[in-house]
């Protein structure tokens, strides 16, 4: 198979997998990245933080973001179809039936179901967001226990929650702007 056809059905699959969101997608990413080797976690953080600060959705984000550096403006389109072409089908598909069963005892059953499975989901995304962001990864795999926590982030997410508690009318912009114009000061 391809390269392009592999990243096409990854993320095809991811689209048709990843219920609950873009954070859902995180999962399926990491895996790709230690399967194929794609890009690496601290790769994967990268790709997250941007696409946590450019406007859309954050699994569309990533997917053109991973398209994009794999296969330039090609695989940024593939991937970001590829990844929404299967809620388009299912969207289609169910809607068709919906209305007619909308208020059925199966479906009621199946949405109760799908909620436990998003709060799993986006709680792994959320604690491998902070493992990877933390912490220093190969400090842990080789149990350097004096280089385990990386403060810097650590006192940049000190800071923005001490801002964010004095200030909450503050726009969500101005702290994403501020973290980058601090990573970027301080080689993060």
């Amino acid at each position: 198979m391809t390269e392009i056809l592999r990243i096409m059905f990854e993320f095809f699959k991811t689209g048709l997998f990843a219920v609950g969101g873009g954070l859902a997608t995180i999962p399926f990413l990491e895996e790709m990245g230690r399967h194929y080797g794609w890009f690496t976690m601290e790769d994967l953080s990268v790709m997250i933080a941007v696409s946590e600060s450019t406007p859309g959705p954050i699994g569309i984000n990533m997917a053109t973001y991973v398209g994009y550096a794999l296969k330039q403006v090609g695989g940024a389109l593939l991937a970001t179809l590829s990844l929404v072409a299967p809620s388009i089908i299912v969207i289609c598909i169910i809607a068709n039936y919906f209305q007619k069963f909308k208020d059925a005892k199966l479906v009621k059953m199946i949405f109760a179901g799908l909620k436990p499975a998003v709060v799993a989901f986006i709680s792994a995304a959320c604690l491998s967001l902070f493992v990877s962001t933390l912490l220093h990864a190969d400090a842990l795999a080789q149990w350097d226990i004096g280089r385990l926590w990386n403060w810097k982030c650590i006192l940049l997410l000190l800071v923005l929650m001490g801002f964010r508690q004095k200030y909450p009318k503050v726009h969500p912009i101005v702290f994403i702007v501020g973290s980058a114009a601090a990573g970027v000061i301080f080689s993060f």
